[in-house]
């Protein structure tokens, strides 16, 4: 199903529905559900903000992808390639080390703290992933702020020990003050996520001395050239991310991790491994432990893509309409 969607300022997009099948459930979903929209220059740019997320939070996700589909052009690179962390999601330790040991990659970000999951669940798949990348392989773990300050601690202490030394822990608890009272209390540096992406300030990480690490991801802090403007600002070492976007829109979160100044950590934009399938045919995958900064956003194949249902292709055109109308200059 295809429509048209048309911007306050009257230009006129292509809005295609996608119901990209993933490998293993990750975030709760076993589909990604996402809007591609062309521009009448061509250009392409993809909104997926969760559908769990309301229309003001998803202001910035769609504000990326009129940035991607309608320009201006992203800012220069200032290199022509990315490294990336294999992305483990909470599975067994075999599928673990198998997901690693695939990707080529020298660092791995494993997903910790799921519902329904003990510690003990945890520890056996950063001990798995460890054995993976081998002597020299760097280990981070991601709470996506599931545990209380207390327990946080308790699991940190222990998942250090069994990645023979954790290169960050990422949004360990909900809260910028819970996550500053953990890094008080580990040696194990701490990462911003949610944070960053879904605060309405996000320098109170940094005027909190809550992290050493920001996570930032493209979509959801509204494009490349807002995203560098705010990790100029907290001035903290950036982790560029995915939100599990397929190619067209993981190539603006490359170029944003392509035009930073510094780039001392792996980005976690290795994601389309997740994807059962993805939306172009020649897929950003890593190669080496790398994916490769491009000019703009690859067209996708549009003729060869999986389909929304009906009705859910109707609620992301009402959806994107919607947030239309809400996003600054449109």
């Amino acid at each position: 199903m295809e429509d048209q969607v048309t911007t306050v300022g009257g230009v006129v997009l292509r809005a295609v529905p996608v119901a990209l099948p993933m490998r293993v459930r990750f975030r709760g979903i076993t589909t990604r559900e996402t809007l591609l929209l062309q521009g009448p220059d061509g250009g392409w740019g993809e909104f997926c903000p969760f559908v769990e997320y309301d229309d003001d939070e998803a202001v910035p996700w769609l504000a990326c992808a009129l940035e991607s589909a309608l320009g201006p052009a992203w800012p220069a690179p200032r290199r022509t390639s990315v490294p990336v962390n294999a992305t483990v999601p909470a599975v067994g330790p075999e599928q673990a080390h198998t997901i690693v040991t695939a990707s080529g990659a020298r660092t791995a970000k494993v997903k910790v703290a799921e519902a329904g999951q003990s510690a003990a669940d945890d520890l056996a798949r950063v001990e798995a992933v460890r054995s993976a990348l081998g002597p020299g392989g760097r280990v981070r773990v991601d709470a996506n702020g599931g545990w209380a300050v207390d327990d946080a601690v308790a699991a940190i202490r222990g998942l250090d020990r069994a990645a023979g030394g954790l290169e960050y822990v990422e949004q360990p608890c909900r809260t910028v003050e819970e996550l500053a009272a953990v890094r008080r209390r580990v040696d194990v540096p701490v990462a911003a996520d949610e944070s960053i992406r879904r605060a309405s300030d996000p320098m109170r990480v940094v005027e909190a001395d809550a992290a050493d690490v920001a996570v930032v991801k493209v979509a959801p802090l509204g494009g490349v050239a807002a995203s560098l403007r705010i990790a100029e600002a907290i001035g903290l070492p950036c982790v560029v991310s995915s939100a599990v976007e397929s190619s067209v829109g993981l190539a603006a979160g490359l170029a944003l991790a392509g035009a930073l100044p510094e780039l001392p950590y792996a980005c976690g934009l290795g994601t389309t491994s997740l994807l059962a399938q993805d939306t172009v045919l020649d897929s950003l995958v890593p190669a080496g432990g790398e994916l490769p900064v491009l000019p703009d956003a690859p067209g996708p194949a549009v003729g060869n893509l999986p389909a929304m249902s009906p009705d859910r292709a109707t609620w992301w055109l009402d959806r994107v309409a919607r947030v239309l109308r809400m996003v600054p200059g449109s």
